[in-house]
């Protein structure tokens, strides 16, 4: 399956596995230290090599035993935090990577889901050496970050959710997910998206990023997102009943800006009336990526949360 092309890569041989041979040790076992010390050979994201699965390339800024982990949603880089990640970065350590297949990070060389994504966290994780772990997931990494606290458990202790449809999906959300799996529809569904995440902002750089960079995956990424958001709905109804679903709920704050329909706040309001580690927040936003338009906003709630 073709993905897309990233002009973005570059052939230099993945850091961390040099330093892990430099060190005489295997690149499965790469250390927190061999990756710290491949960080410095140059410029660009750091990189966790693995032997038999993509090479994942992620930013770590900041300290601490304690990381806010930023995951981007399907067909969209890293880059998508914008600034939120540095706003974070002087109170504790922010680790952002790339999925498999996005952005920086290896390409995929057969096909992918869900349960790939969890183990490349799994791996950055132990390969990190991060003791607590706060994932920061956009939209529908949110399905990823509910399988993490699932596999890791006590090390997951909180969820923070941005701009999720955490309610279950109305028909024409449906309707979208199987268009983008369709070779003949998908390219008009994805521009909907698109146009629905810009219309009223008035941001030309989110405009810029999302017609630049999400636009740059084709139909195998897409149709993949697709299939893989519908089968977690389909699977587990609504993010809010896989919440409560958690054999130990866990404190969860979603921060969201679209949509503007007031039936989905009280929705969740009255879904943490009685699940009381359940916190909303209605950001002073207007697009699906308010990071571009609120950062400070959304760091300060980020931040607190996560203390």
């Amino acid at each position: 399956m073709s993905e897309r092309s990233n002009p973005g890569r570059h052939p230099r041989r993945d850091v961390v596995a040099a330093a892990s041979a430099a060190a005489g040790a295997s690149p499965a076992a790469a250390t927190p230290t061999a990756i710290a010390q491949a960080a410095a050979a140059g410029p660009g994201p750091k990189r966790l090599h693995r032997p038999h699965a993509p090479t994942i390339a992620f930013d770590d800024v900041g300290a601490g035993d304690t990381a806010l982990l930023f995951t981007p949603g399907w067909c969209v880089s890293r880059k998508v935090f914008a600034s939120l990640p540095g706003r974070c970065a002087g109170q504790y350590r922010v680790i952002a990577p790339d999925w498999r297949g996005h952005g920086a990070s290896g390409a995929a060389t057969g096909d992918f889901g869900g349960d790939e994504l969890v183990q490349d966290l799994v791996d950055l994780i132990a390969a990190t050496g991060i003791r607590r772990v706060v994932p920061v997931a956009l939209a529908h990494s949110g399905w990823v970050a509910l399988e993490l606290r699932r596999r890791l458990g006590a090390t997951i202790d909180r969820v923070v959710l941005v701009d999720w449809l955490v309610a279950e999906p109305p028909p024409p959300f449906a309707d979208a997910l199987d268009a983008l799996q369709d070779p003949r529809r998908w390219q008009n569904a994805r521009d909907a998206l698109f146009a629905a995440w810009v219309r009223g902002v008035g941001r030309p750089e989110l405009e810029s990023f999302i017609y630049r960079d999400m636009g740059e995956y084709d139909f195998g990424m897409w149709s993949r997102a697709g299939r893989e958001i519908a089968r977690a709905y389909a699977t587990h109804r609504s993010p809010l009943h896989a919440l409560a679903s958690l054999d130990r709920p866990l404190p969860v704050l979603h921060l969201y800006a679209q949509p503007e329909d007031a039936d989905f706040l009280a929705l969740q309001n009255r879904y943490a009336r009685t699940h009381p580690w359940f916190r909303v927040r209605k950001l002073e936003a207007r697009s699906h990526f308010p990071m571009f338009e609120v950062p400070a906003e959304m760091a300060a709630a980020i931040i607190g949360f996560a203390a």
